[in-house]
């Protein structure tokens, strides 16, 4: 991915021939419904969250210790005013195995560290990936169903204080393909508080 602004995978572009267990590094970006400032603020550069800021947080923390079973890992992330950016990475597990892809051949064997862990196939791999959703179905166990439920547990916990919070129904996602791309994304997230007046899903809230 060049360019970070303007420039998302918008939901119904998802790749159709990539199946989204597979073990890989996902930068994902949520926006809250009409862009509403529900997380907090930007002060001097750096991100003050709200309450339901902290929400988000601390989900966001706890679905790596709820969802073992698929091996994430987590990358950078940040909390803005009405949008959540995050790198997380699925490893390999029973899930994405099982189907036929060769252990190794996304993640484990040319990769060393878990936080580098990035795709590196090409596209032509198409016949593993529909085999994947062959067996598995759509919906459980990969990147949506992380989103789903991330989304889910702060609704509830959200509307307990302000029962007008809301999501937008839909995500951003790319697929990471190298370490370069992985760190240019790790140091947007990073910057992306002190850069807030630039940003895309700016507005005056």
């Amino acid at each position: 991915m060049d360019k970070f602004r303007n420039k998302y995978r918008i939901p119904s572009a998802r790749r159709q021939q990539w199946d989204y267990r597979r073990a890989a590094a996902y930068f994902i970006t949520i926006c809250t419904a009409n862009r509403v400032h529900y997380f907090g603020e930007i002060a001097d550069g750096k991100m003050q969250l709200s309450e339901t800021g902290n929400i988000v947080q601390n989900e966001w923390l706890k679905t790596f210790e709820l969802r073992t079973d698929m091996n994430l890992f987590m990358g950078e992330f940040v909390v803005m005013p009405n949008h959540f950016h995050a790198i997380v990475g699925i490893g390999e597990n029973d899930y994405n195995t099982q189907c036929g892809a060769p252990r190794g051949t996304q993640c484990g064997a040319q990769c060393r560290d878990a936080m580098h862990c990035v795709s590196t196939d090409t596209d032509t791999d198409t016949d593993t990936a529909d085999k994947c959703k062959n067996q598995f179905g759509p919906q459980s166990k990969n990147l949506a169903s992380i989103v789903r439920g991330f989304k889910s547990s702060v609704t509830v916990a959200a509307r307990k204080i302000n029962p007008a919070f809301q999501w937008q129904s839909r995500f951003h996602d790319h697929i990471i393909r190298n370490g370069q791309s992985f760190q240019k994304i790790s140091n947007y997230i990073i910057n992306n508080p002190a850069q807030w007046q630039d940003d895309k899903f700016f507005n005056a809230g």
